[in-house]
């Protein structure tokens, strides 16, 4: 899912406030806390650490999606719990991890997204107030910023995914320390994977697949964005009204982001084949893949995805509103109640 800011409280007392009839009494009042009001070393300090334990959590979900989504049909895996299964017996704990050190750089890109979606957004609103047109164009650039940076991240750490179990699947191979004999330690491994990229394909090797990336992650974070403030803003309503706005809140998130992901997760699996695989035609890819396994290929990971998103989305939200909290700056905090 798109990193949540402040809006979350933002768009959704604007929405209430938009929908309520002129002169009666709001149903809900958010607390908000704009932009402006943040000490930015705080939250980006807390910010990195929440995003760490988010990632380190549903890790072994992704790991899991990215291996049933370039596997051909069920020749190694069939679902998402015969592949934690298996993946758990053979390779153990560690196997679900492969790749996450340096999948851990991705941090970089998330404050990227957030940085580019709150400039962008507080640009786009001198000209538009309208949430769902802020949302879509705020979250499709900051998604495209952000990309620029995860592509050649995702390209080694899903090689290194691949490895174990799934090596005869990638092109590359981890080959066992001469000294040793034993497997290599991760900065061995990381090292040897982008040795083998850079000798097959040099340096744009490492972006390959940039476009399949841009066509999955602009649109799912420009989706996420107008589901969610459709969701929240029906809860808002079906919901007593003392149900506290947290709870709708970390509802809304995930209920948007398995929404995102039912409807970009085509473009996920060729965005996985063509980077994992190294083709170079995301057409190509498209046309095998149905030819092989017909339009259920382009499922394939959506129930890894869905779990491994829901989580996130909840716990974004959720700790998203305790680093405002956190991160106000000290003249404001006697002024706000919660």
């Amino acid at each position: 899912m798109p990193w949540t800011g402040r809006r979350l409280s933002t768009d959704m007392s604007h929405s209430n406030e938009d929908s309520s009839p002129a002169g009666t009494v709001q149903k809900r009042n958010i607390q908000i806390i704009e932009w402006e009001d943040l000490d930015k070393k705080k939250f980006y300090s807390f910010g990195v650490f929440i995003t760490l334990s988010i990632r380190a959590t549903v890790y072994p979900a992704t790991l899991i999606r990215t291996r049933l989504q370039v596997q051909r049909g069920k020749s190694l895996y069939g679902g998402t719990f015969d592949a934690f299964v298996k993946i758990l017996r053979a390779e153990g704990v560690r196997g679900l991890y492969r790749g996450f050190m340096v999948n851990t750089f991705t941090l970089i890109s998330g404050q990227a997204y957030i940085t580019t979606y709150e400039l962008v957004r507080k640009y786009v609103s001198k000209y538009c107030e309208d949430n769902t047109v802020k949302s879509v164009v705020a979250g499709g650039l900051a998604s495209m910023v952000a990309q620029s940076i995860t592509v050649p991240i995702d390209v080694v750490s899903q090689q290194l995914m691949m490895q174990g179990q799934g090596e005869h699947l990638s092109r590359f191979r981890l080959n066992p320390d001469l000294q040793t004999g034993k497997p290599k330690q991760v900065l061995g491994q990381t090292r040897s994977i982008v040795a083998q990229i850079f000798a097959a394909d040099g340096l744009p090797g490492f972006y390959r697949g940039a476009l399949a990336s841009l066509l999955t992650y602009i649109p799912n974070s420009a989706v996420w964005w107008p589901f969610y403030h459709f969701y929240a803003e029906q809860l808002s309503n079906l919901a007593p009204s003392d149900c506290p706005h947290l709870v709708l809140q970390a509802t809304a998130g995930p209920l948007a982001a398995a929404t995102a992901s039912t409807v970009t997760n085509p473009m996920d699996v060729i965005r996985a084949r063509v980077q994992v695989e190294g083709r170079s035609s995301i057409t190509e890819t498209f046309r095998q893949l149905i030819k092989e396994e017909g339009f259920w290929g382009m499922t394939k990971g959506l129930s890894a995805r869905i779990i491994s998103s829901t989580p996130t989305a909840i716990v974004m939200v959720v700790g998203y509103e305790s680093l405002k909290k956190l991160s106000l700056r000290p003249e404001l905090v006697d002024s706000r109640h919660w």
